[in-house]
């Protein structure tokens, strides 16, 4: 499993310590172990772990997306990704993990115990109710999501975090255009535009991923986003 993650993130250009390889296997094991008893993930072989959940969260830095030292948030983190792999591959960067259930923050916690990983903020709230929280609203310079909402919703529910000048970065899969025009009254209400679409291989897999980059341009106006349930009821 150690090559495998290690020949991952050579083909992604993502350099990786021998500490680093030793975590993620931390990780992996602790996700196999803790998925018994609640449910963190559907993917439960070590190579598909590794794979679909390590490598494809990484995408993003193997994609230079991310500035040293940003302040990243990940919205609606469930069991991590992307943000705790890029926080693995990615020690510099100051991350918030947020997800509405507590006992995915308590795996979390775990896996940050054990792999003694620091600077990792974690936050018990919905995503609607973090995004209108003053100490979270337009602090951080990346916003991150993996969620499969519509890119619709996501963005109500990400962009309200993101400064402006800064990013947020949805990983989609490949039949993310539809989404995006479908989305144009969501940014520009919220105050965002299309950076760009970055098609990426997930090594050793025959997944072909959309990383979305919106860069949030203008304030999102005070009334967004609205109160928990409505996004994804009522999508802008």
């Amino acid at each position: 499993m150690i090559n495998l993650l290690k020949q991952g993130c050579d083909e992604l250009n993502i350099p990786i310590t021998d500490e680093g390889l030793n975590n993620f296997i931390k990780y992996m094991e602790l996700l196999i172990d803790w998925n018994k008893k609640i449910n963190l993930t559907a993917i439960t072989d070590p190579e598909e772990i590794i794979t679909k959940h390590f490598l494809d969260s990484i995408t993003p830095v193997s994609a230079g997306l991310i500035e040293k030292n940003a302040s990243v948030i990940d919205v609606g983190c469930g069991a991590g990704f992307p943000g705790l792999p890029i926080k693995l591959v990615r020690n510099d960067i100051k991350l918030t993990l947020l997800d509405s259930l507590a006992k995915r923050l308590n795996f979390i916690n775990s896996v940050l115990k054990d792999t003694n990983t620091e600077d990792v903020t974690l936050v018990h709230s919905r995503a609607e109710d973090g995004g209108q929280n003053p100490g979270y609203r337009e602090k951080f310079d990346v916003a991150l999501s993996r969620a499969v909402a519509n890119m619709s919703v996501l963005i109500e529910y990400c962009l309200p975090y993101v400064k402006v000048g800064g990013i947020f970065i949805a990983l989609k899969g490949p039949s993310v255009g539809d989404e995006l025009e479908e989305s144009g009254n969501a940014l520009s209400k919220l105050g965002g535009e299309i950076k760009e679409v970055i098609k990426v291989c997930v090594p050793f897999t025959n997944l072909s991923h959309n990383i979305v980059v919106i860069k949030k341009v203008k304030p999102c106006p005070k009334i967004y986003p609205r109160k928990a349930g409505t996004p994804s009821k009522k999508p802008l």
